[in-house]
């Protein structure tokens, strides 16, 4: 089967970064299963710029492979009659294009059916590119996307050219009203005009000489390797956002990093300010001198020129634009200082209430926190005022401006006006953590008023219904619930966090807190992803609903869970469970030494006992019952547990039992997969 070089360019008006980023990974993988379903088999390698999108293999096969399928008829009953073929088997020649000579029969369901075999013939890639291609276009998506002409079918953005290459051969493809060809077009500001391809390598030689950095990776490259010489030269540190990078190498053919400056004066704007108005509004790198923000910028130019000092003149000016507003935005905001006044005005959500509704159930929850910490009255002081002020700066012009600062600015307000550190710096930090490398609040304070913020949105939201479902989580709830798990960790706060949604959710309307709970704890899985799934499933068996203990007893667990013995050894330990299984572990569990009639009996009694589980770790605890497996087994072999003598019985019972209880205080042993 012959193999050719292939080449499909589909050529675009400027594709929108954002949107596009986020299909990006997915582009490959439904092409590749398009190719894999119709019998193709290659190896390919995606480039994109922002006005095309390829794909290109050394060795595509021209023709799929040819594919032997079986094809069952009707029964036999239904296919014959009176030893003539029936309809219903004129119909199955006729559906498979074959002729009776091609049918046999073989049993299907126990019944004797019509059986064939066919050999279908592979088609070419002349034959099923259009197809393909109009499958793959109609499989992304990237969000919201465009109509143009009197097309009914949308994309990204129009499609202006496809260049469909085997070999040297162009393959005819028609899609969204555009035929293929053999031309391709450059870096605007090369040239306007329509270049020729001889053949995808051709392509290749002459993209790179019409200005257009096809890879995406050597894009990247020139960008970092023309920071670094800026770097280097003026003895600054850029901050190489790894989002924004990608963005950039998104909307560049032929990237040129350059060099800008701004007023000194707007330094006086709070960094972030000056940041985020740099990134979001003009995509520009931050430069910091000595760890503080510098008044430079790095901006990366598609610009296909010689001289750039025009390109970067007009970058300062659009930035001393952005900045002149930041500063007056945040001059203005500093007269007035940090009020709730006309949070009442914002809905929270539907059933919610306001943001000034929501400010003081989550007062509440702190000094509900607070009063079960029992920390002392200066903590809760801060904690109170904090979650006081906690959204105020949401009316701010700042904020208004970049939402994505809220907390951070309500730090610079609240300091501004005086307040403690610890009320400023827990305002910044209530929205933490905000991802899984996010950091977590430093101070007790910050950690409170985020665990509040956490608990009023989750006990909120479904209280009103508002349950995440498959992967939608538009308020984000899942990752809520880790941040208050995270949190708890972090301060080694013990709270009981089934008691507390409970308690908590008397001032909501009713719902079923169960369900809330299963939510919460259901995020552990996913912050101990490393360890056996049993282990967590075992530990929440037990009923302990203290994140903090529920953390230890698993990570004491799985150290016994994950040795090589612990398999040999599991098959004693299941046996204590299912024997106590009948066994009312809620009563005392009496053991009478007097009723032992053997060794074995006292052996274990002396080996169980022998241990202070009261002040033991869950690892000496869970040591101390993994080192009764000989006596354990030794009983087993020599004890009958169901004696005939009911006191016997029960006493045996009861020494199993305590042996299984005690596990109970840290995992259900029975719940454990190995």
């Amino acid at each position: 089967m012959s193999v050719n070089d292939f080449l499909l360019e589909i050529g675009t008006e400027e594709l929108p970064a954002a949107p596009f980023l986020k299909e990006l990974a997915n582009l490959m993988p439904k092409w590749n299963e398009i190719l894999r379903k119709n019998g193709f088999e290659a190896d390919f390698e995606l480039f994109y710029t922002p006005r095309r999108i390829a794909v290109y293999s050394k060795n595509l096969t021209e023709k799929a492979k040819d594919e032997e399928v079986e094809l069952w008829g009707p029964p036999i009953a239904v296919a014959m009659k009176d030893g003539a073929p029936t309809k219903a088997y004129e119909s199955f020649l006729e559906r498979n294009k074959i002729s009776q000579s091609d049918v046999t029969t073989a049993k299907k369901d126990g019944k004797e059916c019509l059986y064939a075999k066919k050999t279908v013939l592979g088609k070419t890639i002349d034959e099923m590119l259009c197809e393909m291609v109009n499958e793959w276009l109609g499989a992304l998506h990237f969000g919201k996307s465009m109509r143009w002409g009197s097309l009914e079918q949308s994309f990204i953005r129009p499609i202006r050219w496809i260049v469909a290459l085997c070999g040297s051969k162009t393959i005819d493809v028609e899609a969204f009203g555009v035929k293929s060809s053999n031309f391709s077009y450059g870096h605007r500001q090369h040239s306007f005009k329509p270049f020729y391809i001889i053949n995808p390598s051709d392509y290749f030689t002459k993209l790179a000489g019409a200005g257009v950095m096809l890879s995406s990776s050597e894009r990247k490259a020139k960008i970092l390797d023309d920071i670094k010489a800026l770097e280097e030269k003026h003895g600054f540190e850029v901050e190489k956002d790894a989002d924004l990078l990608a963005e950039i190498i998104a909307i560049t053919e032929y990237p040129t990093a350059l060099l800008g400056s701004f007023d000194k004066a707007f330094l006086k704007v709070p960094a972030e300010v000056i940041i985020t108005s740099m990134k979001e509004n003009q995509r520009y790198f931050p430069v910091f001198e000595g760890g503080k923000l510098s008044n430079h910028f790095i901006v990366v130019s598609n610009a296909f020129i010689d001289d750039f000092s025009k390109v970067i003149a007009g970058n300062e000016r659009v930035l001393k634009a952005r900045l002149s507003d930041a500063l007056f935005f945040y001059e203005n905001d500093l007269k007035k200082g940090l009020s709730n006044e006309g949070l009442q005005n914002i809905v929270f959500v539907e059933g919610l209430g306001s943001v000034a509704d929501k400010v003081a159930r989550e007062v509440k929850i702190a000094s509900f926190l607070a009063d079960k910490l029992r920390i002392d009255d200066a903590q809760k002081t801060k904690l109170l005022e904090a979650a006081r002020l906690s959204k105020a700066d949401l009316m701010t012009e700042v904020v208004y401006e970049f939402g994505e600062l809220q907390g951070i600015m309500g730090c610079y307000y609240a300091k501004s006006m005086g307040l403690d550190g610890d009320v400023a710096l827990a305002i910044k930090e209530q929205y933490l953590p905000k991802g899984e490398e996010s950091e977590l609040p430093s101070t007790l304070v910050g950690s409170l008023l985020s665990i509040a913020v956490k608990l009023d949105l989750l006990i909120g939201l479904f209280s009103v219904g508002m349950i995440p479902s498959g992967s939608k989580d538009p308020y984000a709830l899942r990752r809520a619930a880790i941040g208050i798990i995270k949190n708890l960790l972090h301060f080694s706060i013990n709270i009981d966090i089934a008691a507390t949604i409970k308690e908590l959710a008397a001032d909501y309307k009713e719902f079923d807190v169960q369900k809330l709970e299963n939510f919460i704890l259901d995020r552990l899985y996913q912050i101990f992803s490393d360890v056996n799934p049993s282990v967590i499933t075992s530990v929440l068996a037990s009923g302990d609903r203290d994140i903090v203990s529920i953390a230890k007893k698993v990570e004491a667990l799985n150290l016994f869970v994950k040795k090589h013995e612990f398999k040999e050894q599991f098959s004693t330990f299941k046996r204590v469970a299912n024997i106590s299984k009948d066994i009312d572990l809620s009563g005392e569990l009496e053991v009478n030494t007097e009723l032992f009639d053997n060794d074995y009996e006292a052996m274990l009694w002396g080996a169980y006992t022998h241990h202070d589980y009261e002040n033991a770790s869950y690892h000496e605890i869970l040591s101390a019952l993994f080192s009764l497996k000989a006596p354990l087994d030794a009983f087993f072999d020599n004890c009958l547990v169901n004696a005939d003598d009911e006191k016997v019985r029960t006493n045996r019972k009861n020494l199993i039992g305590r042996v299984y209880k005690q596990f109970l205080a840290v995992a259900d042993i029975k719940e454990i997969g190995v």
